[in-house]
């Protein structure tokens, strides 16, 4: 499919330059001589893959453009569109102000062809890259709904401007699924409800899975309990009806959604408040039959007893103090793991403590009965705490998985742990499952936050420059590993264990140049051949700046380096490289740009 651009220039000869080089390079191009035009265009036909906008124009200029148009994308929940700057304007202020603004690069007038096309092409491979990784850390692999985050994030914007009905949704009785027919008829199940969810909620709505089998949405516009009902009885019928088609007709299985619901803006917008209430009507649906819903209406929950007289700080502690506590590991379901361990890595780090994270996974062995081996997966959890310290923490991240935190050990002292707990456990126990279990040490002594940055490394034969360049670069958070030579970084290059998250490449080394080194480095293949590059040159001639960019470089710095300059170009494209080591934890390629 051709990529669609935009160019919005108040002079016709550069517009019609741009679209004649875009469009003999099949690209669709669309001609616009002001911001407002753009603004005008944009809300009839919807943004393009990139927007190409001169910066100098009349009424309204490109910072001010742009700052319109981010509005308007917001406005209009659309995601933002990368934008590069056409200037003619050599003042590294302008350039600077433009990256804090959001621009994706800058491009200089006159064009050349060649510069023009590997830029965008640059930009909008990024910019698709960065769109999946952050629709894979916000999507449920599973069902395709948002995750736990991203629900509570995109539904804190909903409640605050929409208006419908917040429910959340529990299947009834699913646990029985995966215990007759097995985990992967439960994750079939899991995958045709959130269809079901899909085709019943009004147009607009919006879902998420929060946990293994609860759901919540936002139901668009829905404002009466007739509605209500009607969403609750479809979702069960529908249930019922996908769940004997997978199972077979015999299938007796009490299957069903139980509901709680309460109408936004009527009770309040603030999202987490509203799921509490939803959450609390949910429960009353739980304890009374199931398989129906339960709406919020003032005083439809228990309520505080009002008159009691305020609490001091003694009561409030004695509340939530723990009495006669065991000696035994402090376990946790899946979701109140996940804001402790949150908060326990931050004290970790923050008092320098060592914690090893260990999961513990049970392997069904020939021969043992499918019922017994749930009773072993279960009865292992209660071996595991209580041969743990009530300082450690651990929760059942499956159902034949334990994720266990042991804090404050150390290393060496690890293996010796875990052993005494198999072994302790499969004393008496000769038919008991194969435990196997990963383990992975963090050590937090002394500064972690090196170990946390991106590394970039700078090639250059000039002292001067690799002083500047490392002085500018490590006061925003990074580690600058320095090179005066193309052999000294090659030496590097084959001993490190792991490759550094960016490269900054002198063109004009002596012996071995950067050219050279960028194609050595493609020979070598695997990590280090995908790690994006930008080179830094003295040329102010276009012919090094189009043989890069051909090459496979994400950009070009001009010398003498500017400070301003060289931090938002490198921090710019380092943001892909380390989503990628947030979300994926692994590297792809990052110079496809075809």
């Amino acid at each position: 499919m051709a990529k669609w651009i935009m160019v919005v220039d108040d002079d016709m000869a550069n517009l019609q330059m741009a679209g004649t080089i875009l469009s003999k390079n099949n690209m669709r191009v669309t001609a616009l001589k002001s911001g407002q035009a753009l603004l005008n265009y944009i809300t009839e036909h919807g943004t393009p893959d990139l927007i190409l906008l001169d910066i100098m124009m009349p009424e309204m200029d490109g910072f001010e453009t742009l700052k319109n148009l981010r509005k308007l994308e917001k406005d209009k929940g659309l995601r933002e569109t990368p934008v590069i700057f056409l200037t003619a304007d050599e003042k590294t202020g302008t350039e600077s102000k433009g990256f804090e603004v959001g621009v994706s690069d800058f491009i200089r007038k006159p064009f050349n062809p060649e510069i023009l096309l590997r830029r965008i092409n640059n930009v909008i491979s990024m910019q698709n890259e960065m769109n999946s990784l952050k629709n894979e850390a916000t999507t449920d692999k599973l069902t395709g709904f948002l995750n736990k985050a991203a629900t509570g994030s995109k539904l804190t914007q909903v409640c605050l401007l929409g208006v419908g009905t917040l429910m959340m949704i529990d299947l009834d009785s699913f646990k029985l699924v995966n215990d007759l027919y097995g985990h992967e008829m439960g994750d079939k199940v899991l995958i045709s409800f959130a269809d079901i969810i899909r085709e019943t909620f009004p147009m607009g709505s919006t879902y998420g899975r929060i946990g293994g089998d609860e759901f919540v949405g936002f139901a668009a516009g829905v404002e009466t309990e007739e509605e209500v009902a009607d969403i609750t009885v479809k979702l069960n019928e529908k249930l019922v009806k996908s769940a004997k088609e997978m199972m077979g007709e015999d299938m007796n299985i009490p299957l069903g959604t139980s509901v709680g619901a309460i109408f936004v803006p009527k009770y309040g917008n603030d999202y987490f408040s509203l799921l509490k209430l939803a959450d609390k009507c949910l429960y009353i649906v739980k304890k009374n039959g199931k398989h129906g819903y339960s709406l919020y209406t003032t005083g439809s929950l228990p309520e505080e007893d009002i008159s009691s007289p305020d609490m001091n700080i003694k009561g409030i502690t004695e509340i939530l103090a723990e009495r006669n506590v065991s000696n035994v590991a402090l376990q946790l379901d899946m979701d109140a793991f996940t804001h402790v361990y949150r908060f326990a890595n931050r004290y970790f780090i923050r008092n320098n403590i060592n914690s090893c994270k260990i999961l513990f996974s049970l392997k069904k062995t020939d021969g043992l009965d499918e019922a017994k081996y749930h009773d072993f997966c279960d009865e292992f959890g209660n071996h595991i705490r209580e041969n743990l310290r009530k300082s450690d923490l651990l929760t059942r991240s499956r159902y034949n998985q334990y994720y266990v935190i042991i804090t404050d050990i150390r290393e060496e002292f690890v293996d010796k742990v875990v052993r005494d707990i198999i072994d302790s456990w499969k004393k008496g126990r000769p038919d008991s499952p194969e435990i196997t279990y990963e383990k992975e040490f963090v050590r937090n002594e002394g500064d972690l936050q090196e170990k946390m940055t991106a590394v970039i490394a700078v090639v250059d034969d000039d002292e001067m420059v690799l002083t500047a360049t490392k002085n500018a670069l490590s006061e925003f958070g990074v580690r600058v590993d320095c090179f005066q030579s193309g052999e000294s970084f090659m030496k590097y290059v084959n001993s490190v264990e792991k490759v550094p998250d960016l490269i900054l490449l002198d063109v004009l080394i002596p012996g071995m140049d950067g050219f050279e080194i960028f194609r050595k480095l493609k020979e070598i293949g695997g990590d280090i051949a995908r790690v994006p590059i930008i080179f830094l040159t003295a040329d102010t001639n276009d012919g090094a700046e189009q043989e890069g960019l051909n090459m496979g470089a994400l950009d070009f710095i001009k010398k003498p380096i500017i400070t301003e300059v060289l931090r938002v170009r490198v921090n710019h494209i380092l943001e892909l490289s380390m989503l990628r080591k947030r979300y994926r934890g692994r590297r792809t390629n990052f110079q496809d740009n075809e």
